[in-house]
């Protein structure tokens, strides 16, 4: 089932959360309402909110609790892309300015706080303890997340597993947290939830490693960000982690110098070296290996459309070229 059968599966259920999301964001405040529907309709695959859809359908159910959470998970995802490009420094996002480049910082930090607290009240009204739980571990993971990856920024040392940690927290964990949801709300057994979850994870977890490897071999078009981006910033990511692992000592001395100066005057020459040493291959096959995982979870599930839809996505995630 193609990405677009499965837009086209969920697109009643998807029209219903986009109502949810426009009578949530609005506020007395105006500079609210126009920063948080800037951010919000422009663009993005929504696969968060879609996955809380799928999985609830997976479990057969038939309430409209599914429809506010997908939209409590767009806004948390689209809080921390405000903060995000914040502290990045970022001025493009989905080939538009970004919030921060348009508002300014303050302004694109205070809306997404005002998305996580919106979001908040959202989860509040579902009044499930457990979904509560699940929401709020996940916001705290990612906030740590979002903390390592500061740390680990223009440190030419960071392993592949810390780099790991990074993605499983900041990215993954609202991934795992959306299909859980979706499990719970459906009744799943405890052993059909954490499959779920397990899924949720290692798709968001390869669908974070196509996106560091797009940063190297990626569109503009299609990506909606200028190459070398992640470089600018000292992001270690797989690519060059391999890259300075597999090649030679002065291949690994260009790269590390070009993470400790977050310049983009040695992009070519860093690009050289990765597609010297088979970095792009090594990370999509990684990518590939959770996809595989994810995959692997969910095959012993009653076969459905909801289920062939959830496999497609693992294989989007690792197939995409945006």
């Amino acid at each position: 089932m193609p990405i677009e059968r499965i837009r086209s599966f969920i697109a009643e259920d998807m029209s219903a959360v986009d109502a949810v999301i426009r009578q949530k964001l609005h506020s007395q405040v105006a500079l609210i309402n126009q920063v948080s529907e800037y951010i919000i309709h422009n663009g993005g695959k929504r696969l968060r909110p879609a996955l809380v859809i799928l999985s609830a359908g997976l479990f057969g159910y038939s309430g409209q609790h599914h429809h506010q959470l997908a939209a409590v998970v767009e806004f948390i995802h689209t809080a921390t892309l405000l903060h995000d490009d914040v502290v990045d420094e970022s001025k493009l996002r989905r080939n538009k300015a970004t919030a921060n480049a348009l508002f300014g910082n303050a302004a694109s930090v205070l809306v997404g706080d005002f998305l996580y607290s919106r979001a908040f009240q959202m989860m509040v009204e579902v009044d499930s303890m457990r979904v509560m739980q699940v929401l709020a571990d996940a916001t705290n993971i990612i906030a740590e997340g979002e903390v390592l990856q500061l740390l680990n920024c223009r440190d030419p040392n960071v392993e592949e597993e810390n780099y790991l940690r990074v993605i499983r927290f900041k990215t993954a964990k609202l991934f795992e947290a959306a299909a859980r949801l979706g499990a719970i709300l459906g009744n799943a057994t405890p052993e059909e939830e954490d499959a779920l979850a397990i899924y949720g994870m290692h798709l968001g977890t390869a669908f974070q490693l196509i996106d560091d490897l797009l940063d190297y071999s990626g569109d503009y078009q299609d990506t909606g960000k200028n190459l070398g981006d992640d470089l600018a910033e000292g992001k270690p990511t797989l690519p060059l982690i391999y890259a300075m692992r597999a090649g030679t000592d002065k291949q690994a001395s260009v790269i590390r110098s070009a993470i400790e100066t977050g310049g983009e005057s040695g992009f070519q020459s860093v690009l050289q070296i990765i597609q010297d040493t088979g970095a792009l291959a090594y990370a999509k096959q990684r990518a590939q290996k959770e996809a595989d995982i994810a995959s692997k979870a969910i095959a012993k599930l009653t076969d459905s459309n909801h289920k062939e839809c959830l496999l497609e996505l693992t294989r989007f995630a690792v197939t995409r070229n945006h």
